[in-house]
C-alpha cells in the first residue's frame, strides 16, 4: 500500500532554514508527480510545490517561490523540500502528497514552526 512518511520539521527562527524529507513506498516512485502541501492553524490546506517524476520540472506557490526548493532522489524513493529565509507565516503542518490511480495519498505531516 502507498505510504508517505514526512520528517525534518521543527522550530526555527525567522530567516532560518529547514529541510523536510518524505520517504515513499508502495508505488513506483519515479513514475509519479510528487507534491508538498501545508496547513496552518485555522486555514485550509494549500499547495506549496510539486515536481515531475523525472525531476525535469517544478512548480511553486507564489508565496514560497525563490525561498523553497523541491527535489527528489528516485534511487532512494525520497522527496525533499529545502526551505530558506523562513517567515512566521510559513508556520504550518507540511504534508507530502501523491495522486495514484485517482486517489490522493497523504503522509501524517511534520510541524514547522517559525518563531523568535
Amino acid at each position: 500500500q502507498v505510504q508517505l512518511v514526512e520528517s525534518g520539521g521543527g522550530l526555527v527562527q525567522p530567516g532560518g532554514s529547514l529541510r523536510l524529507s518524505c520517504a515513499a513506498s508502495g508505488f513506483t516512485f519515479s513514475s509519479f508527480i510528487m507534491s508538498w502541501y501545508r496547513q496552518a492553524p485555522g486555514k485550509e490546506r494549500e499547495f506549496v510545490a510539486r515536481i515531475a517524476g523525472t525531476g525535469a520540472w517544478t512548480n511553486y506557490a507564489d508565496s514560497v517561490k525563490g525561498r523553497f526548493t523541491i527535489s527528489r532522489d528516485n534511487a532512494k524513493n525520497a522527496l525533499y523540500l529545502q526551505m530558506n529565509s523562513l517567515k512566521t507565516e510559513d508556520t504550518a503542518v507540511y504534508y507530502c502528497n501523491v495522486l495514484v490511480l485517482v486517489r490522493n495519498y497523504w503522509g501524517q505531516g511534520t510541524q514547522v514552526t517559525v518563531s523568535s
